[in-house]
């Protein structure tokens, strides 16, 4: 058995497992206008990849499915696509055609047992550019302990940037960047969405800049423990 059908079987019996269904849920519309068409048939690989799309929709796409995501799948997997365990770790789903399939099926069609929704059919009411860049934000997601190794340097830049004197800026982006670089997903997919990765991209030569990228290093800091 490979791994996505191993991850399909444990998905399933921790979705039957459920302390409650959530058929209950309002879906909330995802604002996608600002994501290339992808055609009224439902694909079945990510069309906003880096590779695919370029890397300015594939940030964009990072964006919009982490606000989608927040707002009708977090309930049941979690905040950052950390489960609690009453539903799949998402984070574990290949970012690769197997596991699109797995992923766009379970979307559009949801999941009923016994006559129980264990989890709403998104299809229809979302659509499938949010299908797709929900999935592009879940499959960026950083593996466990990714960033262990670097909470004391990263809790150090912090303190500098929130400090309002930053003597460097472009250096503590190139090292934040390169911390970055070292970060794995969970997926397999090549870029990890850190918040080393996002405080690398918010830092600039205006103080503002600094007070934002030391509130993402806070946030996921706090997370981390």
């Amino acid at each position: 058995m490979n791994r996505t059908n191993i991850f399909a079987a444990v998905a399933t019996l921790a979705l039957a497992g459920a302390a409650y269904g959530h058929g209950d849920v309002t879906p909330q519309p995802v604002n996608t206008d600002a994501l290339p068409e992808v055609g009224e048939e439902w694909l079945i690989e990510n069309p906003y990849r880096a590779e695919a799309a370029g890397e300015d929709v594939w940030m964009k796409a990072v964006e919009i499915g982490a606000s989608g995501y927040n707002q009708n799948c977090a309930r049941c997997h979690g905040l950052g696509v950390v489960s609690g365990g009453l539903a799949p770790d998402l984070r574990y789903l290949e970012a690769a055609e197997y596991g699109d399939e797995w992923y766009v099926e379970r979307f559009r069609h949801g999941m009923t047992q016994n006559g129980t929704t264990k989890m709403p059919a998104f299809g229809e009411l979302l659509g499938q550019k949010a299908a797709w860049a929900i999935r592009t934000y879940i499959e960026t997601r950083p593996d466990d302990g990714e960033l262990d190794d670097h909470a004391d340097r990263l809790a150090a830049i912090r303190d500098e940037l929130m400090s309002g004197t930053v003597a460097d800026p472009a250096s503590l982006a190139s090292e934040l960047q390169g911390i970055a670089d070292q970060v794995e997903t969970g997926s397999g997919a090549p870029v990890a969405d850190s918040v080393a990765f996002e405080a690398a991209r918010t830092i600039n030569d205006d103080p503002a800049s600094w007070k934002a990228a030391g509130d993402i290093l806070t946030v996921g800091l706090s997370a981390a423990h």
